[in-house]
C-alpha cells in the first residue's frame, strides 16, 4: 500500500516537471519576429498540388505570403478577396501563396475548392514554417519585394481587396 502512494508521488513529481516545461517552453520560448526588411525564411513545403514548392522559385517576382487556417473566420473570409485580386495581379508577375497552417488536406482542398481558390496552397505539416516566421496571430500576410524583402506584414483580417491592392501596388513600385 506504502509503495504504492510513493509510485503515485513519484508519477504526479514527473508530470508537474513535464508539464511545467511544456507551459513555460510556450509562454517563454522567444520566436524572432519578421518585420519589414527583413529577408523571410526559407520554406519549402508541399502543395495541394502534390509538388513541392519553396520560397527560391519565386525570387525576382513580387511576392504575397498568406498563412491562414479553416478554423480561423477572418482567413476564410479574406480567402476570396486574395483570389479576385490575384486574378488581376498575376499577369503582370504579382505571385501568391497561401501556407495553410497544419491542417488536414482533405479539409484544405475541400476550402480551397469551395472558395475557387487558384494559387498555390501549401501546407505546413509541422509548424516548422509558422515558427520560422514568428506568427502570433491569424491570417498573416507578407508582402515581400522582387528584390527578397519583407515590404509590409498584415497581422489580423480579413483584409479587403482594397486593402490586398494598395499592398500589391507598393510592391509593383518597388519592382521598378
Amino acid at each position: 500500500m506504502r509503495g504504492n502512494k510513493m509510485l503515485q508521488f513519484v508519477i504526479l513529481a514527473i508530470v508537474l516537471v513535464v508539464g511545467g516545461y511544456a507551459v513555460f517552453q510556450s509562454l517563454f520560448q522567444t520566436t524572432e519576429v519578421m518585420k519589414a526588411g527583413d529577408k523571410p525564411p526559407d520554406f519549402q513545403l508541399l502543395g495541394l498540388d502534390g509538388t513541392a514548392h519553396d520560397l527560391a522559385e519565386y525570387r525576382g517576382k513580387p511576392l504575397i505570403v498568406n498563412f491562414w487556417g479553416t478554423f480561423c473566420p477572418p482567413c476564410r473570409d479574406e480567402m476570396p478577396a486574395f483570389q479576385t485580386v490575384y486574378d488581376k495581379w498575376k499577369d503582370k508577375g504579382v505571385q501568391l501563396v497561401g501556407i495553410n497552417l497544419s491542417e488536414d488536406e482533405l479539409s484544405v482542398k475541400s476550402f480551397a475548392r469551395q472558395v475557387g481558390a487558384q494559387f498555390p496552397i501549401l501546407i505546413d505539416r509541422n509548424k516548422q514554417t509558422e515558427k520560422k516566421y514568428g506568427l502570433k496571430q491569424y491570417p498573416t500576410t507578407f508582402f515581400i519585394t522582387a528584390d527578397g524583402k519583407i515590404q509590409d506584414i498584415a497581422i489580423g483580417g480579413p483584409m479587403s481587396e482594397s486593402d490586398i491592392e494598395s499592398h500589391i501596388e507598393k510592391l509593383m513600385r518597388a519592382k521598378s
